[in-house]
């Protein structure tokens, strides 16, 4: 049953096992979703889905093979609507809230409960507030939310029932796919990972060795003898080249987001950033704007920032194939004397620890394939997305 929904699971990218399925097939054979689609989703998701990253996923490929299909007793959104009333909740009191907590201990006839709720939905057009007979909210039916009666059925409020649709139709769970380009917060949470503490610097020592103090203080026959060391700092220092204008403007605004997380991520030994346009060749910009003259040399850089600099490069490696090859291909300023691809060589050459980010990896027959190939060679590519800066940073704080 359902192989379409299996193979649109795989088309979103869905990595479900043969033994998953046959499980999922096995829930259905126990009747554990109960002829709903609701509880099929529920159950579905539960068994094939193995982390939240890929709720988003699972949700798209639900809606494309299902979105035809509605039993009798899923929950429209107009239903939702009349039965969203957060504001009743506070009339509640402490007392109905109890009971409303406890409906699992109550014993009810749960099929003559259900029957009932399926004739009011099917029946229902408006809303209703209050009352003992139809779908609403703060009445004495057992259906709807915020209401005296308990043992029915819960719909809709804070915590209670939604369809299929409904947990679809919202999306969300977009912001926990970890193939989605990324923002402020989720860089910063990325750059943390970046942290290798030393405390071999040339800094007091400022703090309470504790496991130190309890040693010389057993020994000093109890007297306390309170012992002091240098704190841990992170030892990492950062660069990151970013490359700027052209066809990386639509990015722009991602460029800026990573610029402020390097920034706020005061805890790097020390930080260097500057900027290039489409390669990188005898000059680097301090500026973004890579105006002529507002620019350092390529060679003091490698005099000057040794070579335990960890180096992220982003750049969406989009650029003709001289700009890449020869010696004369930089159109925005100086060569000197060496092509874009030896550049990026002596980058490799000086700095062991070089990972590249790209927004855009090329897709099918991009004219700038040719270039991203080559660049690959050079350094390891990851895509600018959560898990692409995820795997990079592990690649950066990798022994080797």
């Amino acid at each position: 049953m359902f192989s379409k929904f299996f193979y649109t699971l795989k088309e979103k990218g869905l990595e479900v096992t043969l033994s998953e399925w046959l499980d999922l097939q096995e829930a259905l054979d126990k009747g554990l979703c109960e002829s709903s689609l609701t509880q099929f989703y529920y159950v579905a998701r539960m068994i094939l889905v193995k982390s939240e990253t890929e709720f988003d996923k699972f949700d798209m490929a639900f809606e494309e093979c299902f979105k035809g299909a509605k039993y009798e007793t899923e929950i429209g959104k107009n239903m939702l609507s009349w039965l969203d009333k957060p504001e009743m909740s506070e009339l509640l009191h402490e007392e109905e809230k109890h009971w409303l907590n406890q409906i699992e201990d109550l014993h009810v006839d749960k099929e003559d409960v259900e029957e009932k709720f399926k004739e009011r939905l099917k029946d229902q057009d408006s809303e209703h507030n209050g009352g003992s007979y139809w779908i609403g909210t703060m009445g004495k039916t057992q259906f709807g939310n915020t209401g005296g009666n308990v043992g029915g059925v819960r719909v809709g409020g804070t915590t209670g029932y939604q369809s299929a649709f409904s947990v679809v139709g919202a999306r969300k769970y977009r912001d926990f796919r970890d193939d989605k380009v990324i923002d402020n917060r989720q860089f910063q949470m990325a750059l943390r990972r970046l942290r290798q503490f030393s405390t071999k610097l040339d800094i007091p020592k400022t703090e309470l060795d504790i496991d130190t103090t309890i040693d010389k203080t057993c020994n000093n026959g109890g007297y306390l003898q309170i012992e002091m060391m240098k704190p841990r700092k992170n030892a990492v220092k950062l660069m990151l080249l970013m490359d700027s204008g052209g066809t990386m403007i639509p990015y722009t605004k991602l460029m800026n987001e990573l610029f402020q997380s390097v920034n706020k991520s005061n805890h790097f030994k020390d930080v260097k950033v500057y900027y290039f346009h489409n390669c990188i060749y005898s000059k680097l910009y301090k500026t973004p704007e890579c105006e002529n003259g507002d620019w350092i040399d390529t060679d003091w850089l490698f005099r000057n920032a040794g070579s335990d600099y960890k180096v992220i490069i982003v750049g969406d490696a989009a650029m003709a194939p001289e700009e890449l090859y020869s010696d004369t291909g930089n159109y925005r300023g100086p060569n000197g004397g060496l092509s874009g691809y030896q550049w990026l060589q002596l980058v490799k050459r000086h700095y062991k620890k070089v990972v590249w980010m790209n927004p855009k990896m090329a897709v099918g027959r991009a004219p700038w394939r040719e270039a991203e190939t080559a660049v690959k060679e050079i350094f390891p590519m990851y895509k600018l997305t959560v898990k692409g800066l995820n795997e990079a940073m592990t690649k950066l704080m990798a022994n080797r």
